[in-house]
């Protein structure tokens, strides 16, 4: 261990982990997933490349966040096992190879949660949790050096999840709306240019981005919400098709009108 990873373990109070076990089956862990890979092992295990799993990860963070929308915590504590799992897998994979291991990935995470909370492990104040993702972005960018808001981010990222990491990182930077008020005044903004529009893809695009923006001073994630709102919409459109069926109704012949009072009953 360096003299600067002493340094910053040292803000880490003592005293026992707060586990059961004191997370002693990720040791466990670690120790079936080296068997696995080893001489004797399993060999679909043995034949796996960082490429080839990457599906199981996408399909794995998936399946968690499904769990966490419908708020069922044994599902997720068993999806995050898989989780885990994947990362015990890529780990041990890179120290097959010789490149670097499970201990270098925990080692990793460890001084840059310190680094980054500062007013944990420092004598920085914030005035709430907003404050704390905004010096994030900040302490990220002193670390890695000024670069353009979407460097590194993935494309793969969705792009509610994108817009928000973008602008946390503007914010970071110090641009960011005051107030709740300004930014809802923005979205109405550009909601009034997208009725006056000759390129609507483009205005959907500002009212999607001025949407994200006013979801963060809420403090709500916009791409958890749309999630939740697109489930809402399949199960109330189930209840709405049942009562079409049981009055005998026929969608194509109903108003507009008539579908939205239709529509209101199913909720």
């Amino acid at each position: 261990m360096s003299d600067s990873e002493r340094d910053l373990l040292a803000h880490v109070p003592p005293g026992p982990v707060p586990s059961s076990e004191g997370g002693q089956r990720l040791l466990d862990l670690v120790r079936v997933m080296a068997r696995l890979r080893g001489p004797g092992g399993c060999p679909w295990d043995r034949e796996q490349t960082h490429r080839t799993l990457a599906r199981h990860l996408l399909e794995e963070t998936h399946e968690v966040l499904d769990a966490i929308d419908a708020d069922d915590r044994d599902r997720l504590r068993e999806e995050l096992g898989d989780l885990l799992l994947q990362v015990a897998f890529h780990a041990q994979m890179a120290a097959d190879d010789g490149a670097w291991d499970v201990d270098d990935v925990a080692r990793g995470i460890v001084a840059k949660l310190i680094r980054r909370h500062p007013h944990v492990f420092g004598d920085v104040r914030v005035s709430g949790a907003d404050e704390v993702l905004v010096n994030w972005e900040r302490i990220k960018a002193e670390e890695k050096g000024e670069h353009g808001l979407e460097e590194d981010v993935p494309e793969t990222l969705p792009a509610l999840a994108r817009a928000a990491k973008v602008q946390r990182r503007a914010a970071g930077r110090g641009f960011e709306w005051r107030s709740r008020d300004g930014a809802l005044e923005a979205l109405r903004e550009e909601v009034d240019e997208l009725e006056r529009t000759s390129d609507p893809e483009q205005e959907i695009g500002d009212v999607l981005f001025a949407t994200v923006a006013v979801a963060r001073l809420l403090g709500v994630d916009a791409e958890s919400a749309l999630r939740r709102t697109t489930r809402r919409f399949a199960e109330r459109y189930e209840r709405f098709t049942r009562l079409l069926r049981e009055r005998g109704l026929d969608l194509d012949a109903m108003s507009e009108v008539e579908i939205r009072r239709l529509f209101r009953e199913a909720r």
